[in-house]
């Protein structure tokens, strides 16, 4: 069977794009449609959910600090909790007066020995009275403190940072000759981080003299009667 065309090229073309334009505008209104779907969707989130959510967490905040106004005696346990923080604090500035002994036992002269011991941990000073052999001997400690100095040292004990002089103002205040050897009342001014609880020192002793440190006589560093550490008296 013979077939015959008899729309002319013009018609068919027409026909094809408005059959083009038809599937446009209907994909178009799709898009349109499904914009103004996810344009309410949103909508509805920010103007309905998100306000019923604040105003639930306004509730609740109101509930909450309704049962805070109510609990007895809100302000004294605030104020127990805020002195609780800073216990650590404290902690850590208070200073670690059993140093005191080790040091002591590293810087005092074999001949020399301690009868009575003030330390003023307010005011970072020392005095320190006792007997030596000798006035020489005395005045060898005073040298010793002078130029004693110490480091911070990590977990393992090395040294970290540079040496620091550990004392100041080194004088000796009194002294007298005796018929065994010599008094002597030496005051000084330290740095406080020797006795610093959040770091750990070490003392560089200058090889003046022989100290109970290196004679291994540390029981015979106090003799007679002493002060308690801490304070002046």
């Amino acid at each position: 069977m013979i077939q015959v065309n008899l729309l002319p090229d013009v018609k068919i073309t027409y026909m094809r794009t408005t059959r083009n334009k038809r599937l446009v505008i209907g994909i178009s209104s799709l898009v349109i449609i499904a914009s103004l779907a996810i344009l309410l969707l949103l909508g509805s989130i920010v103007y309905i959910f998100q306000k019923k959510n604040l105003s639930d967490l306004n509730g609740d905040i109101t509930t909450y600090n309704n049962q805070l106004k109510n609990t007895p005696d809100l302000a004294k346990v605030l104020t127990v909790q805020n002195q609780l923080k800073v216990l650590t604090g404290l902690h850590e500035q208070k200073p670690v007066a059993s140093r005191i002994f080790g040091y002591l036992t590293q810087l005092t002269p074999a001949a020399a020995s301690i009868s009575q011991l003030d330390v003023d941990f307010d005011g970072t000073t020392m005095t320190l009275a006792g007997t030596a052999s000798s006035l020489d001997v005395a005045n060898t400690y005073i040298d010793t403190l002078k130029f004693t100095k110490y480091q911070e040292v990590d977990g393992e004990g090395k040294p970290q940072g540079e040496a620091v002089s550990a004392f100041s103002n080194v004088v000796m205040s009194q002294f007298a000759r005796t018929t065994s050897g010599a008094t002597y009342t030496i005051t000084l001014t330290y740095d406080p981080a020797i006795f610093s609880g959040t770091n750990n020192v070490k003392l560089s002793v200058p090889s003046i003299i022989s100290t109970r440190s290196l004679t291994e006589q540390p029981t015979d560093l106090f003799q007679g009667s002493q002060s308690p550490t801490g304070g002046r008296q």
